[in-house]
């Protein structure tokens, strides 16, 4: 039976490294069509890098939370979630990529879409995926496994789509429910999940159903530490990723 494979990233967080690790999984497994959802930057030296990096390869993006907020240069806004250590620290690495990433790649960043809606034609039947890096409604929303999906089944419903992929939380998860298939493709560059590997997801996708596989790609994450160590951007970034 005929299918169509489709990787999807996220949340790479300025790991260049990581990101590289995935691309080189993805192309070894024959894997041509990759999207990213969005967050490219902040919390690892190499912003400016990994946009490039995305220019160069022509790899589709959505523009995430800390995508916009480096682009049209928006204020940071205290997350209730995060205690007062961590608050600071955000603000001195997201003031790390406000000063370093280029204007041009700044302005690139400016002009990505907020979602992508994919058709694939297989057999004869007609496969729609939506792309959003938090949620339908917003990128800076949270969406966890745990959290009620009606009101996302619903819009999905309503706008005829067989499949939801979404990161933003860098926490990986697959959910199959009557309406719709959602997954959450989990975290290039600062995956929350217990390994810390970098998270991508496949999608396989025929006649017949969409499969999800999540994907968990090993790289050299204290040499990745020790360069955040190396750099102006807190330490607290290269310990939380060694906290594995």
């Amino acid at each position: 039976m005929k299918s169509i494979q489709v990787a999807i990233i996220s949340d790479i967080h300025g790991n260049l490294t990581a990101l590289e690790h995935v691309l080189a999984d993805i192309c070894q497994k024959g894997i041509h069509q990759i999207y990213c959802l969005g967050d490219l930057v902040d919390f690892a030296p190499w912003g400016d890098e990994v946009i490039s990096l995305f220019k160069q390869r022509g790899i589709p993006c959505l523009l995430g939370n800390h995508d916009e907020r480096i682009a049209f240069d928006y204020p940071v806004v205290p997350l209730t979630h995060h205690d007062a250590v961590e608050t600071a620290n955000r603000d001195i690495a997201i003031a790390f990529s406000k000063r370093t990433i280029s204007p041009e790649n700044k302005l690139w960043l400016s002009n990505l879409p907020f979602e992508l809606s994919l058709t694939f034609k297989v057999e004869g039947i007609f496969k729609r995926v939506l792309l959003v890096h938090a949620t339908p409604a917003s990128n800076e929303e949270y969406l966890f496994e745990e959290d009620d999906k009606g009101t996302v089944l619903s819009e999905l419903a309503r706008r005829g789509m067989d499949v939801l992929v979404m990161g933003h939380t860098h926490h990986s998860y697959i959910q199959q429910f009557s309406e719709a298939l959602l997954v959450n493709c989990g975290s290039v560059g600062r995956s929350k999940e217990a390994d810390r590997k970098a998270t991508y997801t496949i999608l396989t996708i025929s006649a017949d159903s969409i499969m999800a596989e999540i994907q968990k790609v090993e790289y050299p994450i204290h040499a990745v530490a020790d360069a955040i160590y190396n750099s102006e951007i807190p330490d607290f970034y290269a310990d939380f990723l060694l906290k594995s």
